[in-house]
């Protein structure tokens, strides 16, 4: 019995084995259907997505993702955060703004990279991540999103209740509200429960909109996005008139680590990139305006992030901002009530395209993971009149309305952000590996020993799993103060690591856009996000381990079982589904080594 007991386990751990690091076969003739045609589920994977529901429309045009890129990442951060950073940072906190944008081009270039190579179907990271590495790196990647994306639009529409409500304080009647109503909550329970009936029921308006048409909601998206970023010019331009600069002295009065932490906190503003990925088959030409889309969106985010932290410094001085508005204080004690009101409205719209499009991205993962099996395939069913993934919609939206209407979620803020740092880590990694290795070879499936016994591809992987681990150290010597020999030696430890990432492997540079400076470029870009990742709070580190391990069983227990139909048992796929092969200006004889 022992005996039997034994092969079933190693029968077990075999087949989950083979499972875990299948990769998804990469059509070459899906890239170019900008139209629609032939693009739909065909990519999709195993799991029964075909069969559910067809093809979403492709609707979106540049301006409409270069929209959903800023509706993304500017919310209530950038009236709130900025003044909360720069209480800390002092002045310095327009160089906090500049170097968290600076850190999040290379993350930037990678997506899009891939999204102008991946520019059919919709998953993003995770598909990235799928047709890479494995299905269960996939698998993982999505958790760690999906949290961050439940949490943080609970918490954000709790936030948008509020500043619903304090707007509409003009009127005498609603500032007798009751607190279930929106401003905060009713606690019970001992604060186990926070009711409050507003949030859900934006959630529930939000999610009718996102059902009905792609076009229709990115319409509401993009109308309320340009009031905002017009409402914030307006608060720079009438701000520039009351700047005093002598409150730009002293520019950093707590010296250069309140800078370098006060990045570390408004890195987490520019978080885009996946929201402009995930539209690829909803973008009418996605090999040109994906790209452009992601670089576009970061860049007048970047601006107007540094251009109101310069007007606020100037205005105040940086130890009298703080608080729940700091942005709106500061003008009111400059006697611009009216500036005031308008921030409050720009508040309002940030919010709403903030938790408009999470719903969004959400909704077009789980259509992804219900195409590939991993989830159950009724995630996969895309109406057949309005041409959205009609079930995950709803299901995200119940989800949020949920968590939303019966818990005040904003004391979980510290734990978000691991799946924004490990999604842009893994793009980082997958540019390296797609491009490892000419293309003639993998068709051949020839895989080349180097002289460790290892093929170049397991090599790569060991060199860029040991610089993030070392980034992640590095990040802690940084947290600790420990002495600065230790940061030397880590640092010494990711240059040598580089080394053969850069000499060792053969590299391919793709028609079309490209991330520049492969693998050098990405490799930073790893050990930043890593550092960044050491400075969160040590319950995200626990939230990392816990999800990981309950993500594993999930994948053991369904995933595994259900996936694969449309996976291939190779460790890479790094045929980018763009163009027939025939199309592509690289050849064997102009690669380099």
């Amino acid at each position: 019995m022992a005996v039997e007991r034994d092969l079933r386990n190693r029968n077990w751990w075999t087949e989950f084995g083979k499972a875990a690091t299948r990769a998804k076969a990469s059509p070459l003739l899906l890239g170019r259907a900008a139209d629609g045609k032939g693009s739909g589920s065909s990519g999709g994977g195993g799991g029964g997505g075909d069969g559910e529901g067809g093809t979403l429309s492709r609707r979106l045009g540049l301006a409409d993702l270069i929209l959903l890129g800023i509706g993304a990442s500017i919310g209530a951060g950038i009236f709130v955060v900025t003044g909360t950073v720069a209480h800390d940072a002092g002045p310095g906190v327009v160089l906090s703004f500049a170097l968290a944008a600076l850190v999040c081009v290379p993350n930037a270039l990678s997506y899009a990279e891939l999204s102008n190579h991946f520019p059919a179907l919709v998953g993003g990271a995770y598909m990235y991540s799928y047709s890479t590495f494995n299905e269960l790196t996939a698998f993982l990647v999505f958790c760690h999103l999906m949290l961050d994306y439940h949490i943080g639009a609970a918490s954000i529409t709790r936030s948008l209740a509020s500043y619903f409500i304090t707007l509409l304080q003009v009127f005498p009647v609603v500032q007798s509200l009751p607190a279930w109503v929106g401003p905060g909550g009713l606690e019970l329970l001992g604060g186990v429960l926070s009711i409050n009936v507003l949030a859900p029921l934006f959630l529930v308006v939000l999610t009718v909109i996102l059902c009905q048409s792609v076009r229709e909601s990115s319409i509401i998206n993009d109308v309320m996005t340009v009031t905002k970023v017009v409402i914030v010019l307006m608060v720079i331009a009438v701000g520039c008139s009351k700047v005093d600069p002598s409150n730009w002295t002293p520019f950093a009065p707590n010296g250069a680590t309140a800078i370098i932490t006060g990045t570390t906190i408004v890195f987490f503003a520019y978080v885009g990139f996946d929201a402009v990925a995930n539209s690829a088959e909803e973008s009418k030409n996605p090999q040109r305006d994906l790209p452009l889309g992601i670089l576009v969106s970061l860049l007048v985010c970047a601006g107007l992030y540094v251009g109101v932290c310069l007007v606020i410094t100037g205005m105040v001085p940086y130890f009298e901002l703080g608080g729940d508005a700091p942005l709106a204080n500061a003008f009111r004690e400059k006697g611009l009530t009216f500036v005031s009101v308008l921030i409050d409205i720009g508040a309002v719209a940030g919010l709403t395209t903030t938790v408009l499009v999470g719903l969004y991205v959400q909704s077009r993962l789980y259509l992804g993971l219900g195409r590939d099996g991993l989830l159950p395939s009724f995630f996969a069913k895309i109406h057949p009149d309005h041409h959205t993934p009609i079930v995950a919609q709803i299901w995200v939206g119940l989800v949020a309305a949920i968590l939303a209407g019966l818990f005040n979620v904003s004391h979980l803020s510290h734990i978000l952000s691991v799946g924004t740092l490990i999604a842009y880590s893994v793009v980082c990694a997958c540019v390296i590996m797609l491009r490892l290795n000419p293309e003639v070879q993998w068709q051949q499936l020839e895989v080349q020993p180097s002289d460790k016994g290892l093929t170049r591809s397991q090599e790569a992987v060991v060199c860029i799993v040991s610089i993030a681990l070392s980034g992640f150290l590095l990040g802690l010597c940084y947290r600790t103060g420990a002495h600065v020999a230790y940061g030397i030696a880590l640092l010494m430890v990711m240059a040598l690591l580089a080394i053969p990432l850069h000499t060792r492997q053969e590299y391919v540079r793709p028609s079309g856009f490209c991330c520049p400076w492969v693998p050098l470029l990405p490799i930073l870009s790893i050990a930043l996000n890593m550092f960044l990742f050491a400075q969160l709070h040590w319950e995200a580190w626990v939230r990392f381990i816990v999800l990981n391990i309950i993500a594993i069983l999930v994948y053991a227990f369904y995933g595994q079982h259900h996936a694969g139909a449309n996976t291939t048992l190779n460790q890479h796929s790094p045929l980018y589904q763009r163009a027939p092969v025939l199309d592509s200006d690289i050849t064997p004889d102009n690669l380099t080594i």
